[in-house]
């Protein structure tokens, strides 16, 4: 009898204990709901308010855009709303298609500026080049317009016509062009570097690119390579799947590629390799850098934990954060985080923790104290919380200061533009020599537009003369600042002589893009490139390849404080800060 009355009391103890959660669960989300409406009603309150009794009248769209993208702001940067007029934008970055003219342009001295032409596509057809300064559409003055106002003009349906007129040489030329479908090439080069090592270069995950990505493995097979380098620096990512479909291109079926975990269990997915591979056995090196990001991470660490090849160059981004895109009303768009992603070995590599902003909203790298350790199948250590580091380390040099200076002001993109004009008749890149009648011809150039610059040195110099003078210091230590300033002070003509080097590689780099495209200015760099030098040498080196597979040499572990600025010797081409036409 007591056993009996024992277990009621327990079962009523725990139907009131569940009645208890439940209460608890509904009140709480009863109030989070009636936060919720609360605020939207606050919201749109103000809104009226504001639209009624603001002294100016105000712009519905703008104001209602800006608060959005603000809100979103809170969140992550990749959470993301698109309005009905970025609905072009925002198909161009999942397909990589649009209608336009087929070529990228950026705001340089106040035009938008023909920067990047693509072969084959009304642009290039029309005889449009690099250099080329955009001055009317149909009649109507861009001048001052942004380079998105421009491009927006510029694109359209395919199967209309624009005309276009453009500035060079001091005249202007009209141009009646037909818009087409433009597809950007994920893959913009792929070739042999040497007898035995074929070269992809791949720079967006874009709808169907592993498509690309085969035919360029699929056409080097024919060529019997004995390795291969897939080349992912600057790559900023895309689309999933595609990522699980390249490196089903080098893993057997069956294999783990990725998996998602959110809040939201209808995202939690499991991803495998599920087609057969062109070649799993083929030694294999992947270069990243720290422009490599999010499908390009999957690739290189799935790649890495697998222990299916090795992983060169610098630690990549870390976006271990997975967005879907949801439509709104209107024919708007909203691409939201729903999920973070874990690679094979178990590990996520999302470097910035958006979850825990500091009190001014800033956000910090995950601390070392919460990254830990995985193994790759081999038994590797592999570390999450912060990118993907490769096994062996490579940064590139960095610029100097002449040669940022003269790459960031343009100084190299016009003078390749006016070298071109002066050269037309370079038929292919062995006639090509850049002489040194050219380089003196690229000093007189910088006379001509007035070049100077002060080295960071000297401008740390300047800022503590300023602060000495407000001090009442600097007429104390005069001669002793006078002193540094004749020692530390810099010659542009010396500078010129001592990195006369890499101001020639960039000035190469741009002229060789003018005549031969995208496609011939990587494979002209290529094989001076140091990142891929170093994978050509690990690949040529069987026994050092395969110790570092086995876990007998490890991963080239880089601190986070030894990295080398962003500003290398390596040239990204990835169209960072570009607009499309």
């Amino acid at each position: 009898m007591k056993k009996i009355r024992l277990s009621r009391i327990m079962m009523l103890i725990a139907a009131l204990t569940i009645a208890g959660i439940c209460t608890a669960f509904i009140i709480n989300q009863e109030t989070r709901d009636f936060r919720i409406a609360k605020n939207l009603d606050i919201f749109f309150s103000l809104f009226r308010e504001v639209n009624t009794f603001y002294v100016d009248e105000i712009n519905p769209d703008k104001i209602i855009k800006t608060g959005i993208d603000n809100m979103l702001k809170t969140l992550d940067p990749y959470t993301v709303y698109y309005s009905e007029s970025e609905a072009d934008y925002f198909s161009f970055m999942t397909t990589g298609k649009y209608g336009g003219i087929g070529s990228l342009i950026s705001n340089i001295d106040g035009y938008a500026v023909i920067t990047v032409v693509y072969k084959g596509f009304p642009a290039d057809l029309a005889g449009i080049k690099a250099g080329d300064r955009l001055m009317k559409v149909d009649g109507v003055s861009l001048i001052g317009l942004t380079s998105r106002e421009v491009s927006e003009k510029l694109k359209g349906n395919p199967g209309t016509t624009i005309s276009v007129t453009i500035g060079r040489n001091g005249s202007e030329i009209d141009y009646s062009l037909r818009r087409e479908r433009i597809a950007i090439p994920p893959v913009p080069y792929y070739g042999m570097i040497d007898e035995a090592t074929g070269y992809i270069r791949f720079t967006n995950f874009t709808q169907n690119c592993v498509e690309d990505v085969k035919n360029a493995l699929v056409s080097l097979k024919t060529r019997n390579p004995k390795q291969i380098i897939l080349d992912l620096r600057g790559n900023p990512g895309g689309l999933l799947t595609e990522a699980v479909d390249i490196v089903s291109l080098f893993v057997a079926p069956g294999n783990d590629v990725v998996s998602t975990k959110g809040k939201v269990k209808q995202f939690d997915e499991e991803f495998r390799t599920t087609k057969a591979p062109v070649d799993e056995k083929i030694p294999l090196a992947v270069i990243i850098n720290s422009g490599s990001a999010s499908a390009a991470e999957i690739v290189a660490g799935a790649i890495q934990d697998l222990d299916r090849g090795v992983v060169v160059g610098q630690r990549s981004y870390g976006k271990g954060l997975v967005q879907i895109t949801r439509p709104l009303s209107y024919n708007t768009q909203l691409k939201v985080t729903t999920a973070r992603y874990y690679i094979p070995s178990g590990r996520c590599i999302q470097a910035l923790d958006f979850s825990h902003p500091n009190e001014d909203g800033s956000v910090g790298i995950i601390p070392d104290s919460l990254i830990s350790e995985f193994r790759t199948r081999n038994g590797r250590t592999v570390k999450d919380g912060g990118g993907i580091t490769p096994d062996i380390v490579v940064a590139p040099e960095p610029l100097s200061q002449v040669s940022a200076e003269l790459y960031l002001r343009n100084l190299i993109f016009d003078f390749a533009t006016k070298y071109y004009w002066a050269h037309p008749d370079i038929k292919n890149p062995e006639q090509f020599s850049f002489s040194d009648q050219d380089y003196s011809d690229f000093r007189n150039f910088l006379a001509e537009r007035g070049f100077s610059y002060r080295t960071l040195t000297e401008s740390s110099l300047n800022e503590l003369i300023t602060t000495a003078k407000k001090e009442k210091y600097y007429d104390i230590h005069k001669d002793l600042f006078t002193q540094l300033e004749n020692q530390i002070s810099h010659s542009l003509d010396h500078d010129l002589v001592i990195f006369r080097q890499e101001i020639t590689e960039l000035i190469e780099d741009e002229v060789i893009s003018r005549y031969f495209y995208e496609e011939g200015a990587i494979a002209w760099s290529v094989k001076k490139d140091k990142q891929v030098l170093k994978a050509l040498e690990i690949l040529n080196d069987p026994p050092a390849y395969n110790s570092i597979l086995r876990g007998q040499s490890g991963p080239g572990f880089l601190s986070r404080d030894t990295e080398q600025p962003e500003m290398t010797a390596f040239i990204d081409r990835s169209r960072s800060g570009l607009i499309p036409v």
